[in-house]
């Protein structure tokens, strides 16, 4: 399986919360892994708001910093470009979603393209999974986690 992880799954990976053991043994199945560049910028990001909140301490975080940094060498990354946001904007406009929801939804889009064969959308934000969903992704988790 190919899977591309949006930063709300592949940061389950370097944070324990709600579905990072099931991610844990998704990524862990998964013959190939990619995201977008941005991504690291909003784990880092993540990291830090939980440092903020209490939620983990600072050495913590800054032991999940490294190991994505090192296992961001792994990662097929795609690129932003002028042609990617341009299909970001057409997929927000359409889907109603937010900007870099987007972004990482055009990228997804644009990795498959590259690679011709079927990918699986991982994302645990509720209106990228339906887009993902509407748009023909394969996807994890299989149920929507979007809160009702």
């Amino acid at each position: 399986m190919i899977c591309y992880l949006d930063s709300s799954a592949l940061v389950k990976r370097y944070l324990t919360e709600h579905g990072s053991s099931q991610i844990r043994e998704f990524i862990g199945d998964a013959e190939a892994l990619g995201t977008v560049v941005i991504s690291r910028a909003e784990i880092v990001a993540t990291l830090g708001k939980a440092i903020r909140l209490g939620a983990v301490t600072r050495e913590v975080a800054e032991a999940a910093r490294r190991v994505l940094q090192i296992d961001w060498r792994d990662f097929a990354r795609i690129a932003v470009s002028e042609h990617l946001v341009d299909r970001a904007s057409d997929l927000a406009w359409i889907h109603g979603l937010r900007g870099y929801d987007s972004v990482q939804l055009a990228a997804a889009v644009t990795w498959q393209e590259e690679l011709g064969i079927p990918v699986t959308l991982a994302t645990f934000d509720g209106q990228l999974w339906e887009a993902a969903g509407r748009v023909g992704f394969d996807l994890y988790p299989p149920e929507s986690p979007r809160i009702r």
